[in-house]
């Protein structure tokens, strides 16, 4: 079953994400773990203004696997909007909703219909930690503030949380494999 899962092109994938969209089921069930985002969302650790530890990606990576890139990255953008709507963190910034999109999108390519692996779980989120956390966000903050100094604090807080992030992540998304495969037999 893998072996075909791991074989279909990226366009194929991204074709079947799209397929999603129409299925009443996946849109239920991105539904639920958009909601669990949100909830996970509100639980954060603040370090600063413009620093904090959230564990919301681990909602977003099983969507990801369940449901594709293209349904997940609209279900981030949906979750982003309603986190802005429950507890907003200065102000609303588009930029921080293209993230939603973009890291929501780069999960999915990683993990719909494939095996979780862990050199795939660790290659999914170091990519999102480059493009999200240390490439768009410090845009997204110096257009904001128009300070480029939140380089540092956050390169230190993604080397710190990249292991413990990565473990996590590779522990739901096997746990989630797991439910799934048993509930479809």
């Amino acid at each position: 079953m893998h072996t075909k899962q791991n074989t279909l092109t990226f366009m194929q994938r991204i074709k079947d994400s799209a397929l999603e969209i129409k299925s009443v089921k996946s849109l239920c069930g991105c539904a639920m773990l958009t909601a669990l985002h949100v909830v996970i969302s509100s639980v954060r650790i603040v370090i600063s203004n413009l620093l904090e530890i959230s564990f919301s990606y681990l909602a977003v990576g099983v969507c990801a696997m369940m449901y594709g890139p293209l349904l997940t990255g609209l279900a981030g953008v949906i979750a982003d909007l309603l986190n802005y709507i429950v507890r907003p963190s200065g102000p609303f910034f588009p930029g921080f909703t293209i993230n939603a999109f973009v890291s929501a999108f780069i999960y999915g390519c990683f993990l719909y219909k494939k095996e979780v692996t862990l050199p795939r779980t660790i290659l999914c989120r170091l990519t999102v930690v480059i493009v999200i956390n240390l490439i768009l966000t410090p845009i997204w903050l110096n257009i904001l503030y128009g300070n480029a100094l939140f380089a540092m604090p956050r390169i230190i807080k993604n080397i710190v949380m990249f292991p413990i992030d990565t473990a996590l992540l590779y522990i739901t998304l096997k746990t989630a494999s797991r439910i799934s495969i048993h509930k479809n037999k």
